[in-house]
């Protein structure tokens, strides 16, 4: 069974930094893209940034510039450095992964971590 489990949410001050990292694990053949999502309270689950393999990166228009995405291929993790965080940051940040596994294949979620950013 394939899982994904983040770390590294918390509460930091405006203008702060944190780091997300996401592990997969399982019987996992190959990952495709791996990413970062947020959602906060009463609204939409949006991309915050997404890495392919080839690493190749998309973020979203308010995170370029502050946020950067890497991945490690051999160790099957990815992760979010954030800098310079504002309060509008705040949101519960899901890890992403397009996997392809021994047994199944899809898209996987991390449980989600909570980031606070307070003003």
């Amino acid at each position: 069974q394939v899982q994904l489990v983040e770390s590294g949410g918390g509460l930091v001050q405006s203008g702060g930094s944190l780091r997300l990292s996401c592990a997969a694990s399982g019987r996992i053949f190959s990952i495709n893209a791996m990413g970062w999502y947020r959602q906060a309270p009463g609204k939409q689950r949006d991309l915050v940034a997404l890495i392919r393999r080839d690493g190749l990166t998309n973020y979203t228009d308010s995170v370029k510039g502050r946020f950067t995405i890497s991945r490690d291929n051999a160790k099957n993790t990815v992760s979010l450095q954030m800098n310079s965080l504002k309060p509008e940051d705040t949101a519960a940040y899901y890890c992403y992964g397009d996997i392809r596994g021994y047994i199944s294949s899809g898209n996987y979620w991390g449980q989600g971590t909570q980031v606070t950013v307070s003003s």
